[in-house]
């Protein structure tokens, strides 16, 4: 039986989106689940476009997702180079093979003679492709256009027939050349286009499987004719849908797309995104489960990749960062928060914070939001503290006084709160939504005394004494 070989093959135009680690994704979970390799090729044959901080960027990107490679740029292999502007020199045999077997040929029409082609198709209504008149041109003809300056790009010839091939995702595909026409497969400057380099790419790195965004799938006819006219067998062609916003337009920042890296930058856990990007379009009995990726790679089927619309649900991504969060360890927890901390704690005093605050934490960068109070003296609202009190200002004073007498003398400050909140005839919410208003300047924290006993008696009493005077 072949062993299975994919691979992902992203332009370093831009950093690594999640269109991108989306397809690298399902093809290493299918690879990983079926013991094959899975293969990273960068292709930076547009050396305009290409840049090394960006191929960097994707390489960082999918290791921290956990999305390792057998073979690549990084690491090497045996059908190197995996940088595709490194392989020009492993295209040209194959365009010679081509062009004396006399499935390709020299094509020497001009821009001009091609765009009046063009028009004369659109104004008879019929789908612009190209003649095929430079098909048989003498040898005399040839050296007539050479003469006159003509660089020749190269063209496949097309004919006339059914192309067909089984997609996984989408079943049977039946594409009739008659609407593609004799393709282009090298430029006048002989650098091949990228339905040949891919072709070729795939060719000579065993490639059996191709599984990429549906944006590529009108090249799977023109790939098929040239595996065809070399007499290899192509691989195996799968598709994924693009990514989609809420509103049903493409995925992109006004929806709150980023690159990953960004998402790593906000505190987002590589396992939760994981699990997000599985679910966009692989069904499993609970998509609210979050699965490691070991689990997504002994479950994963091919044949359960849906073919609807996959949405982008940045609440459900939150979602599941948030349940990681919650499973994790608080050692654990606590080496991942501190790239995060603006504010300097003790270690000490952040692991009696953070099972207080875990539960609430969506991202790990919540995580100063959620202690500022903590470190910084908080800003203290009047009148949402008498709102809540329903005292007057001085009552009020009065109240905070004597919680500072009892912090002085007691042993037990809960139960010693709660009988002063009796005595004082004051309702749980009017004395202890005050109280945590005056100490945390908000009115939603951990449980009170959690936060009272972190603050310490020094740290309260300087507080409500803070709070007096600011009502008085």
């Amino acid at each position: 039986m072949t062993k299975i070989r994919t691979r992902i093959a992203p332009a370093p135009s831009g950093r690594l989106h999640l269109g991108t680690a989306h397809t690298a994704l399902f093809n290493y979970l299918f690879t990983r689940h079926n013991h094959g390799q899975f293969i990273l090729r960068i292709d930076d044959s547009d050396a305009k476009r290409s840049k090394k901080e960006f191929e960097k960027d994707i390489l960082e990107g999918l290791k921290w997702l956990g999305i390792e490679w057998d073979e690549g740029p990084d690491i090497g292999g045996p059908y190197g180079p995996y940088l595709q502007s490194q392989r020009f020199d492993h295209y040209q045999p194959y365009l010679e093979k081509l062009l004396q077997s006399g499935d390709a040929y020299k094509c020497f029409c001009t821009r001009e003679e091609l765009a009046k082609e063009r028009q004369e198709m659109f104004s008879k209504k019929l789908p612009p492709k190209y003649s095929g008149k430079c098909r048989h041109l003498t040898e005399e003809q040839k050296k007539a256009f050479i003469k006159e300056g003509r660089k020749p790009v190269i063209r496949f010839k097309v004919e006339p027939q059914i192309i067909a091939f089984n997609d996984p995702t989408h079943g049977i595909i039946k594409v009739n050349s008659e609407t593609i026409g004799d393709f282009v497969l090298a430029r006048s400057d002989s650098t091949p286009l990228l339905v040949f380099t891919t072709t070729i790419d795939d060719i000579e790195m065993k490639i059996t499987h191709t599984i990429r965004g549906e944006d590529f799938m009108n090249l799977v006819p023109k790939q098929i004719l040239i595996f065809k006219a070399l007499r290899i067998q192509p691989p195996i062609f799968g598709h994924l849908q693009f990514i989609y916003g809420p509103d049903g337009g493409k995925l992109s920042k006004r929806h709150g797309a980023k690159s990953v890296l960004e998402f790593k930058e906000e505190g987002y856990l590589p396992g939760a995104l994981l699990t997000f990007l599985a679910y966009l379009s692989w069904s499993y009995k609970d998509n609210s489960q979050l699965l490691t990726k070991s689990e997504l790679i002994k479950l994963f089927d091919i044949s359960h990749i849906q073919t609807g619309k996959p949405t982008f649900d940045l609440q459900k991504l939150n979602y599941f960062n948030a349940k990681l969060i919650r499973q994790t360890s608080l050692k654990s927890l606590l080496q991942l928060i501190k790239p995060f901390l603006k504010y300097k704690l003790p270690e000490e005093k952040l692991i009696k914070i953070i099972p207080l605050i875990q539960e609430r934490l969506i991202k790990l960068a919540d995580i100063n939001d959620l202690i500022e109070y903590f470190v910084i003296l908080p800003k203290v609202d009047p009148k949402a503290l008498l709102a809540e009190s329903k005292l007057s200002p001085a009552e009020t004073i009065k109240y905070l006084q004597a919680v500072i007498q009892v912090l002085e003398v007691t042993k037990d400050l809960e139960t010693d709160l709660h009988q002063l909140q009796q005595q004082l005839n004051l309702s749980p919410r009017q004395a202890f939504m005050t109280l945590r208003l005056a100490v945390a300047g908000r009115p939603a924290t951990p449980p009170l005394f959690d936060v009272l006993s972190i603050l310490g008696k020094n740290e309260v009493v300087k507080r409500l004494t803070y709070v007096q005077k600011t009502l008085g």
